[in-house]
Protein backbone atom coordinates (compact mmCIF):
# COMPACT_ATOMS: atom_id res chain seq x y z
CA UNK A 1 0.00 0.00 0.00
CA UNK A 2 1.41 3.32 -0.53
CA UNK A 3 -0.45 7.05 0.26
CA UNK A 4 -1.52 7.75 -3.96
CA UNK A 5 -3.28 11.26 -4.48
CA UNK A 6 -4.55 12.92 -7.80
CA UNK A 7 -3.82 16.41 -8.07
CA UNK A 8 -6.70 18.61 -10.27
CA UNK A 9 -8.12 21.70 -10.53
CA UNK A 10 -11.07 23.57 -12.12
CA UNK A 11 -8.91 24.49 -15.28
CA UNK A 12 -5.26 24.48 -16.96
CA UNK A 13 -3.03 27.19 -15.83
CA UNK A 14 -4.15 27.01 -12.32
CA UNK A 15 -0.75 25.54 -11.30
CA UNK A 16 -1.11 21.51 -10.66
CA UNK A 17 1.94 20.74 -11.93
CA UNK A 18 3.62 22.68 -9.70
CA UNK A 19 2.18 21.51 -6.93
CA UNK A 20 2.27 17.76 -7.94
CA UNK A 21 5.73 18.32 -8.81
CA UNK A 22 6.55 20.43 -5.78
CA UNK A 23 4.53 17.25 -3.76
CA UNK A 24 6.77 14.36 -5.53
CA UNK A 25 10.11 16.67 -4.90
CA UNK A 26 9.42 17.35 -1.62
CA UNK A 27 9.05 13.67 -0.16
CA UNK A 28 11.89 12.57 -2.61
CA UNK A 29 13.82 15.02 -0.59
CA UNK A 30 12.93 13.22 2.97
CA UNK A 31 14.19 9.57 1.30
CA UNK A 32 10.29 8.46 0.42
CA UNK A 33 10.36 6.42 -2.78
CA UNK A 34 7.76 8.50 -5.02
CA UNK A 35 6.27 7.48 -8.02
CA UNK A 36 4.43 9.76 -10.47
CA UNK A 37 2.08 9.66 -13.60
CA UNK A 38 0.23 11.69 -15.65
CA UNK A 39 -3.56 11.76 -16.67
CA UNK A 40 -4.25 12.23 -20.40
CA UNK A 41 -1.46 11.94 -23.08
CA UNK A 42 1.41 14.17 -22.79
CA UNK A 43 4.99 14.79 -22.91
CA UNK A 44 5.96 17.74 -21.70
CA UNK A 45 4.84 17.44 -17.99
CA UNK A 46 6.02 13.83 -17.43
CA UNK A 47 9.50 15.46 -18.01
CA UNK A 48 8.90 17.75 -14.83
CA UNK A 49 7.59 14.87 -12.58
CA UNK A 50 10.63 12.32 -13.56
CA UNK A 51 12.87 15.15 -12.30
CA UNK A 52 10.73 15.96 -8.97
CA UNK A 53 10.05 12.17 -8.13
CA UNK A 54 13.15 10.76 -9.41
CA UNK A 55 11.48 7.90 -11.30
CA UNK A 56 9.98 7.22 -14.92
CA UNK A 57 6.64 8.60 -15.54
CA UNK A 58 4.00 6.88 -17.55
CA UNK A 59 0.47 8.39 -18.68
CA UNK A 60 -2.87 6.99 -17.61
CA UNK A 61 -5.73 7.13 -19.94
CA UNK A 62 -8.70 5.24 -19.43
CA UNK A 63 -9.15 5.24 -23.55
CA UNK A 64 -5.72 5.12 -24.65
CA UNK A 65 -4.38 2.70 -22.35
CA UNK A 66 -7.43 0.71 -21.20
CA UNK A 67 -8.28 0.45 -17.79
CA UNK A 68 -6.60 -3.00 -17.53
CA UNK A 69 -3.50 -1.06 -18.17
CA UNK A 70 -4.06 1.89 -15.75
CA UNK A 71 -5.05 -0.15 -13.05
CA UNK A 72 -1.49 -2.30 -13.68
CA UNK A 73 0.91 0.59 -13.41
CA UNK A 74 -0.71 2.16 -10.38
CA UNK A 75 -1.09 -1.37 -8.74
CA UNK A 76 2.89 -1.35 -9.41
CA UNK A 77 3.52 2.10 -8.79
CA UNK A 78 1.82 1.49 -5.30
CA UNK A 79 3.73 -1.94 -4.51
CA UNK A 80 7.35 0.36 -5.27
CA UNK A 81 6.87 3.39 -3.46
CA UNK A 82 5.58 5.27 -0.61
CA UNK A 83 3.73 8.14 -2.42
CA UNK A 84 1.97 8.10 -5.49
CA UNK A 85 1.10 11.51 -7.22
CA UNK A 86 -1.15 11.40 -9.92
CA UNK A 87 -1.50 15.00 -11.84
CA UNK A 88 -4.91 15.81 -13.52
CA UNK A 89 -5.21 17.17 -16.64
CA UNK A 90 -7.43 20.37 -17.77
CA UNK A 91 -10.18 20.85 -15.28
CA UNK A 92 -11.07 18.16 -13.32
CA UNK A 93 -14.14 17.10 -14.80
CA UNK A 94 -12.69 17.85 -18.35
CA UNK A 95 -12.38 15.55 -21.05
CA UNK A 96 -13.74 12.12 -22.20
CA UNK A 97 -12.55 10.54 -19.74
CA UNK A 98 -11.41 13.32 -17.50
CA UNK A 99 -9.35 13.00 -14.28
CA UNK A 100 -12.04 12.84 -12.46
CA UNK A 101 -13.26 9.33 -14.08
CA UNK A 102 -9.95 7.68 -13.40
CA UNK A 103 -10.19 9.34 -9.55
CA UNK A 104 -13.46 7.26 -9.52
CA UNK A 105 -13.09 4.25 -11.03
CA UNK A 106 -9.97 4.04 -8.74
CA UNK A 107 -10.90 5.33 -5.59
CA UNK A 108 -8.15 7.88 -5.95
CA UNK A 109 -8.08 11.09 -3.40
CA UNK A 110 -8.50 13.78 -5.35
CA UNK A 111 -6.40 17.24 -4.20
CA UNK A 112 -7.82 20.50 -6.10
CA UNK A 113 -5.52 23.12 -6.94
CA UNK A 114 -6.91 26.90 -7.39
CA UNK A 115 -5.39 29.63 -8.58
CA UNK A 116 -7.42 32.49 -6.35
CA UNK A 117 -5.30 35.21 -6.60
CA UNK A 118 -8.15 37.48 -7.51
CA UNK A 119 -11.14 35.77 -5.40
CA UNK A 120 -11.95 35.29 -1.43
CA UNK A 121 -15.66 33.92 -0.70
CA UNK A 122 -16.05 32.45 -4.27
CA UNK A 123 -13.06 30.09 -3.43
CA UNK A 124 -15.65 28.38 -0.98
CA UNK A 125 -18.23 28.27 -3.93
CA UNK A 126 -15.46 26.80 -6.42
CA UNK A 127 -14.25 24.23 -3.84
CA UNK A 128 -18.27 22.94 -3.10
CA UNK A 129 -18.79 22.64 -6.87
CA UNK A 130 -15.56 20.26 -7.02
CA UNK A 131 -16.86 18.36 -4.06
CA UNK A 132 -20.34 18.04 -4.70
CA UNK A 133 -20.59 17.65 -9.10
CA UNK A 134 -19.37 13.93 -8.33
CA UNK A 135 -19.11 11.85 -5.85
CA UNK A 136 -15.29 11.54 -5.37
CA UNK A 137 -12.92 10.48 -2.34
CA UNK A 138 -11.68 13.84 -1.52
CA UNK A 139 -7.88 14.75 0.03
CA UNK A 140 -8.44 18.78 0.28
CA UNK A 141 -7.82 21.94 -1.63
CA UNK A 142 -4.74 23.92 -1.59
CA UNK A 143 -4.97 27.65 -2.96
CA UNK A 144 -2.10 28.82 -5.47
CA UNK A 145 -1.06 32.05 -5.72
CA UNK A 146 -2.02 33.41 -3.02
CA UNK A 147 -1.91 36.99 -1.72
CA UNK A 148 -0.37 37.41 1.81
CA UNK A 149 -1.71 35.81 5.00
CA UNK A 150 -4.68 37.76 4.91
CA UNK A 151 -6.31 36.61 1.76
CA UNK A 152 -4.98 33.02 2.96
CA UNK A 153 -7.10 33.88 6.31
CA UNK A 154 -10.42 34.88 3.87
CA UNK A 155 -9.79 31.90 1.73
CA UNK A 156 -9.95 29.38 4.72
CA UNK A 157 -12.89 31.34 6.48
CA UNK A 158 -14.41 30.29 3.18
CA UNK A 159 -14.79 26.81 3.20
CA UNK A 160 -15.99 24.14 5.60
CA UNK A 161 -13.99 22.64 7.32
CA UNK A 162 -14.90 19.15 5.46
CA UNK A 163 -13.64 20.53 2.50
CA UNK A 164 -9.99 19.77 3.62
CA UNK A 165 -7.77 23.26 3.67
CA UNK A 166 -4.10 22.42 2.38
CA UNK A 167 -2.66 25.79 3.04
CA UNK A 168 -1.99 27.86 0.39
CA UNK A 169 1.10 28.84 -2.01
CA UNK A 170 1.94 32.85 -2.96
CA UNK A 171 2.65 33.57 -6.64
CA UNK A 172 6.32 33.46 -6.97
CA UNK A 173 8.70 33.38 -10.20
CA UNK A 174 11.16 31.17 -8.34
CA UNK A 175 8.73 28.43 -8.98
CA UNK A 176 7.28 29.16 -12.19
CA UNK A 177 7.36 26.53 -14.81
CA UNK A 178 7.79 28.79 -18.19
CA UNK A 179 5.49 27.84 -21.25
CA UNK A 180 5.37 28.20 -25.40
CA UNK A 181 3.56 26.17 -27.54
CA UNK A 182 2.68 22.68 -26.77
CA UNK A 183 2.85 23.48 -23.24
CA UNK A 184 5.48 24.00 -20.90
CA UNK A 185 9.14 24.00 -21.70
CA UNK A 186 10.94 20.84 -21.77
CA UNK A 187 12.47 20.32 -18.08
CA UNK A 188 16.07 19.37 -19.67
CA UNK A 189 15.97 22.74 -21.62
CA UNK A 190 15.95 24.58 -18.39
CA UNK A 191 19.66 24.61 -16.45
CA UNK A 192 17.42 26.02 -12.99
CA UNK A 193 14.79 23.08 -13.47
CA UNK A 194 15.77 21.43 -10.23
CA UNK A 195 16.22 24.34 -8.67
CA UNK A 196 12.86 25.60 -9.44
CA UNK A 197 11.07 22.67 -8.33
CA UNK A 198 13.23 23.00 -4.53
CA UNK A 199 12.26 26.29 -4.21
CA UNK A 200 8.01 25.01 -5.11
CA UNK A 201 8.80 22.38 -2.41
CA UNK A 202 10.13 24.63 -0.08
CA UNK A 203 7.24 26.59 -0.19
CA UNK A 204 5.04 23.50 0.35
CA UNK A 205 6.56 22.26 3.21
CA UNK A 206 5.57 25.47 5.10
CA UNK A 207 1.83 24.53 4.72
CA UNK A 208 -0.62 21.86 6.11
CA UNK A 209 -0.07 19.43 3.00
CA UNK A 210 3.57 19.54 3.30
CA UNK A 211 3.49 19.07 7.06
CA UNK A 212 1.50 16.33 6.98
CA UNK A 213 3.80 13.12 7.25
CA UNK A 214 3.04 10.25 4.79
CA UNK A 215 2.10 7.68 7.51
CA UNK A 216 -0.75 9.95 7.97
CA UNK A 217 -1.96 9.87 4.96
CA UNK A 218 -5.12 7.59 3.89
CA UNK A 219 -3.49 4.35 2.52
CA UNK A 220 -4.51 3.43 -1.11
CA UNK A 221 -5.50 -0.44 -1.79
CA UNK A 222 -4.87 -0.53 -5.51
CA UNK A 223 -7.79 -3.25 -7.22
CA UNK A 224 -6.67 -7.16 -7.68
CA UNK A 225 -5.52 -7.07 -11.34
CA UNK A 226 -4.02 -9.63 -13.65
CA UNK A 227 -0.60 -9.97 -14.95
CA UNK A 228 -0.91 -8.54 -18.65
CA UNK A 229 0.06 -11.30 -21.20
CA UNK A 230 3.69 -10.88 -22.59
CA UNK A 231 3.25 -10.28 -26.27
CA UNK A 232 4.83 -12.11 -28.81
CA UNK A 233 8.00 -11.38 -29.64
CA UNK A 234 8.12 -10.17 -33.30
CA UNK A 235 10.85 -7.77 -33.36
CA UNK A 236 13.52 -10.22 -31.92
CA UNK A 237 16.63 -9.82 -32.99
CA UNK A 238 15.77 -6.13 -34.69
CA UNK A 239 17.72 -2.91 -33.77
CA UNK A 240 15.99 0.13 -33.94
CA UNK A 241 17.03 3.66 -34.00
CA UNK A 242 15.73 6.20 -31.67
CA UNK A 243 16.05 10.25 -32.55
CA UNK A 244 16.69 11.59 -29.42
CA UNK A 245 17.36 15.44 -28.19
CA UNK A 246 15.94 18.52 -27.41
CA UNK A 247 13.82 18.23 -31.02
CA UNK A 248 13.25 14.37 -30.71
CA UNK A 249 11.90 14.48 -27.26
CA UNK A 250 8.36 13.11 -27.22
CA UNK A 251 8.92 9.55 -26.37
CA UNK A 252 6.13 7.32 -23.50
CA UNK A 253 8.86 5.10 -21.60
CA UNK A 254 6.51 2.58 -22.14
CA UNK A 255 6.68 2.84 -25.73
CA UNK A 256 10.41 1.51 -25.29
CA UNK A 257 9.26 -0.98 -22.66
CA UNK A 258 6.82 -2.05 -25.45
CA UNK A 259 9.30 -2.16 -28.13
CA UNK A 260 11.77 -4.36 -25.26
CA UNK A 261 9.04 -6.33 -24.71
CA UNK A 262 8.68 -7.25 -28.61
CA UNK A 263 12.37 -8.40 -28.95
CA UNK A 264 13.73 -5.31 -30.45
CA UNK A 265 17.27 -3.87 -28.82
CA UNK A 266 16.78 -0.02 -29.18
CA UNK A 267 19.97 2.57 -29.56
CA UNK A 268 19.17 6.51 -29.20
CA UNK A 269 20.92 8.69 -31.52
CA UNK A 270 20.82 12.53 -31.63
CA UNK A 271 20.97 14.36 -34.95
CA UNK A 272 20.95 18.05 -33.15
CA UNK A 273 24.46 16.39 -31.47
CA UNK A 274 26.11 15.48 -35.21
CA UNK A 275 25.27 11.83 -34.73
CA UNK A 276 25.61 9.29 -37.60
CA UNK A 277 22.71 7.21 -38.05
CA UNK A 278 23.37 3.36 -36.30
CA UNK A 279 23.49 0.29 -37.82
CA UNK A 280 19.94 -0.68 -37.40
CA UNK A 281 17.11 -2.66 -39.17
CA UNK A 282 14.18 0.29 -38.43
CA UNK A 283 14.64 3.78 -37.69
CA UNK A 284 11.93 5.82 -34.93
CA UNK A 285 11.58 9.78 -35.76
CA UNK A 286 9.23 10.89 -32.69
CA UNK A 287 7.90 14.02 -32.07
CA UNK A 288 9.14 16.89 -30.64
CA UNK A 289 10.03 20.63 -31.50
CA UNK A 290 12.07 20.48 -34.79
CA UNK A 291 10.78 24.05 -35.99
CA UNK A 292 12.92 24.95 -32.64
CA UNK A 293 15.89 23.82 -34.18
CA UNK A 294 15.30 23.80 -38.22
CA UNK A 295 18.79 24.99 -39.40
CA UNK A 296 20.55 22.73 -37.43
CA UNK A 297 18.58 20.22 -38.63
CA UNK A 298 18.53 21.52 -42.58
CA UNK A 299 22.62 21.18 -42.00
CA UNK A 300 22.95 17.66 -41.42
CA UNK A 301 22.58 16.95 -45.32
CA UNK A 302 25.22 13.56 -44.33
CA UNK A 303 21.93 12.28 -41.84
CA UNK A 304 19.50 12.80 -44.37
CA UNK A 305 21.35 11.11 -47.20
CA UNK A 306 21.94 7.91 -44.66
CA UNK A 307 18.13 7.77 -43.91
CA UNK A 308 17.63 7.54 -48.12
CA UNK A 309 20.30 5.10 -48.09
CA UNK A 310 18.20 3.53 -45.02
CA UNK A 311 14.96 3.50 -47.08
CA UNK A 312 16.96 2.31 -50.27
CA UNK A 313 17.70 -0.84 -48.68
CA UNK A 314 13.83 -1.38 -47.27
CA UNK A 315 14.53 -0.68 -43.91
CA UNK A 316 11.90 0.92 -42.11
CA UNK A 317 11.20 4.18 -40.64
CA UNK A 318 7.99 5.47 -38.50
CA UNK A 319 7.96 9.00 -38.28
CA UNK A 320 5.60 10.49 -36.33
CA UNK A 321 4.86 14.46 -35.46
CA UNK A 322 7.84 16.43 -35.71
CA UNK A 323 9.42 13.53 -37.23
CA UNK A 324 7.11 13.92 -40.13
CA UNK A 325 8.17 17.34 -40.04
CA UNK A 326 11.64 17.15 -40.30
CA UNK A 327 11.40 14.44 -43.44
CA UNK A 328 9.50 17.26 -45.22
CA UNK A 329 11.63 18.94 -48.06
CA UNK A 330 10.46 22.20 -46.24
CA UNK A 331 9.94 23.75 -43.03
CA UNK A 332 8.36 27.03 -42.07
CA UNK A 333 8.93 28.21 -38.27
CA UNK A 334 6.95 30.20 -36.46
CA UNK A 335 8.80 33.27 -38.24
CA UNK A 336 7.70 32.51 -41.26
CA UNK A 337 11.24 31.36 -42.00
CA UNK A 338 11.93 28.12 -44.46
CA UNK A 339 14.45 25.72 -43.98
CA UNK A 340 15.31 23.08 -46.23
CA UNK A 341 14.90 19.62 -44.42
CA UNK A 342 15.75 16.07 -45.25
CA UNK A 343 13.51 16.37 -48.50
CA UNK A 344 12.48 12.30 -47.79
CA UNK A 345 8.67 13.26 -47.54
CA UNK A 346 7.48 15.60 -50.16
CA UNK A 347 5.84 18.32 -49.14
CA UNK A 348 6.02 21.46 -46.69
CA UNK A 349 5.15 21.58 -42.85
CA UNK A 350 4.17 24.93 -41.52
CA UNK A 351 4.27 25.96 -38.17
CA UNK A 352 0.81 27.58 -37.10
CA UNK A 353 -0.13 30.11 -34.52
CA UNK A 354 -2.95 28.10 -32.75
CA UNK A 355 -3.86 24.30 -32.27
CA UNK A 356 -4.54 22.10 -35.57
CA UNK A 357 -5.57 19.30 -33.96
CA UNK A 358 -6.10 17.84 -30.67
CA UNK A 359 -7.87 15.13 -29.18
CA UNK A 360 -7.54 11.23 -28.84
CA UNK A 361 -7.15 8.85 -32.41
CA UNK A 362 -6.64 5.43 -32.85
CA UNK A 363 -5.34 3.41 -36.24
CA UNK A 364 -7.60 0.34 -37.48
CA UNK A 365 -5.15 -1.86 -39.81
CA UNK A 366 -4.40 -5.67 -39.80
CA UNK A 367 -6.43 -7.48 -36.85
CA UNK A 368 -6.60 -4.43 -34.34
CA UNK A 369 -6.65 -0.65 -34.02
CA UNK A 370 -3.17 1.31 -31.85
CA UNK A 371 -4.70 3.24 -29.98
CA UNK A 372 -3.29 7.04 -29.32
CA UNK A 373 -3.40 10.77 -29.50
CA UNK A 374 -3.23 13.72 -31.98
CA UNK A 375 -1.65 17.34 -30.76
CA UNK A 376 0.19 19.65 -33.08
CA UNK A 377 -0.15 23.16 -34.69
CA UNK A 378 1.35 22.74 -37.79
CA UNK A 379 0.08 21.56 -40.99
CA UNK A 380 1.42 19.79 -43.75
CA UNK A 381 1.23 20.65 -47.44
CA UNK A 382 1.64 17.48 -49.82
CA UNK A 383 0.37 16.32 -52.92
CA UNK A 384 0.49 12.53 -51.44
CA UNK A 385 -2.53 10.46 -50.94
CA UNK A 386 -2.42 9.10 -47.47
CA UNK A 387 -2.63 5.22 -47.63
CA UNK A 388 -4.83 5.04 -44.27
CA UNK A 389 -6.65 7.60 -41.93
CA UNK A 390 -6.68 7.31 -37.88
CA UNK A 391 -10.44 7.47 -36.54
CA UNK A 392 -11.02 10.67 -34.11
CA UNK A 393 -12.54 8.85 -30.85
CA UNK A 394 -15.15 11.17 -29.86
CA UNK A 395 -15.80 14.93 -30.10
CA UNK A 396 -17.97 15.71 -27.20
CA UNK A 397 -21.72 15.94 -26.79
CA UNK A 398 -23.15 17.20 -29.86
CA UNK A 399 -19.93 18.37 -31.67
CA UNK A 400 -19.29 16.83 -34.94
CA UNK A 401 -15.78 14.73 -35.38
CA UNK A 402 -12.40 15.95 -36.03
CA UNK A 403 -10.68 14.39 -38.87
CA UNK A 404 -8.92 11.92 -38.77
CA UNK A 405 -5.12 12.23 -39.05
CA UNK A 406 -3.24 11.04 -42.52
CA UNK A 407 -0.91 8.13 -42.71
CA UNK A 408 1.76 8.50 -45.77
CA UNK A 409 3.34 5.33 -47.02
CA UNK A 410 6.47 5.95 -49.65
CA UNK A 411 8.18 2.70 -49.49
CA UNK A 412 9.25 1.54 -46.71
CA UNK A 413 8.72 5.46 -44.73
CA UNK A 414 5.78 5.46 -42.51
CA UNK A 415 4.75 8.84 -41.44
CA UNK A 416 2.11 10.19 -39.61
CA UNK A 417 1.01 13.36 -36.88
CA UNK A 418 -0.05 10.36 -35.18
CA UNK A 419 1.45 9.42 -31.67
CA UNK A 420 0.70 5.84 -30.74
CA UNK A 421 0.64 4.82 -27.58
CA UNK A 422 2.23 1.15 -28.50
CA UNK A 423 1.12 -1.20 -25.67
CA UNK A 424 -2.08 -0.56 -26.78
CA UNK A 425 -1.62 -3.03 -29.40
CA UNK A 426 2.43 -4.97 -29.48
CA UNK A 427 1.18 -6.31 -32.87
CA UNK A 428 -0.08 -3.55 -35.01
CA UNK A 429 3.38 -1.65 -33.72
CA UNK A 430 5.91 -4.18 -34.57
CA UNK A 431 3.90 -3.59 -38.06
CA UNK A 432 5.34 0.19 -38.41
CA UNK A 433 9.01 -0.81 -37.70
CA UNK A 434 8.47 -3.94 -40.35
CA UNK A 435 8.88 -4.38 -43.78
CA UNK A 436 5.96 -4.57 -45.81
CA UNK A 437 2.89 -1.70 -46.34
CA UNK A 438 -0.14 -1.24 -43.45
CA UNK A 439 -2.92 -0.53 -45.76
Amino acid sequence: MAAVVLVAAPASGQGKTTVACALARLHARRGARVRAFKCGPDFLDPQWLALASGASVDTLDLWINGEADCAARLAQAAAEAELVVVEGVMGLYDGEPSAADLAQRFGLPVLAVIDAAKMAATFGALVHGLRSWRELRWAGVLANRVGGARHAAMLQAALPPEAGWAGALPADGRFALPERHLGLSAAGELPDALTRLDAAADALASTPLGARALADWPQWVPPPVAAPAAPQRRLDGRRIAVAHDAAFAFVYPANLQTLHALGAETVFFSPLAGDALPDCDAVWLPGGYPELHAEALAARRDLAAQLAAHLAADRPVWAECGGMMALAETLVDGQGRQHRLWGLLPGRAVLGQRVAALGPHCLVFGRGELRGHSFHWSRFETGLVAALHTEPARAGAGLPLPPGEPVYELGALKASWFHPWFASSPELTARLFSPGALA
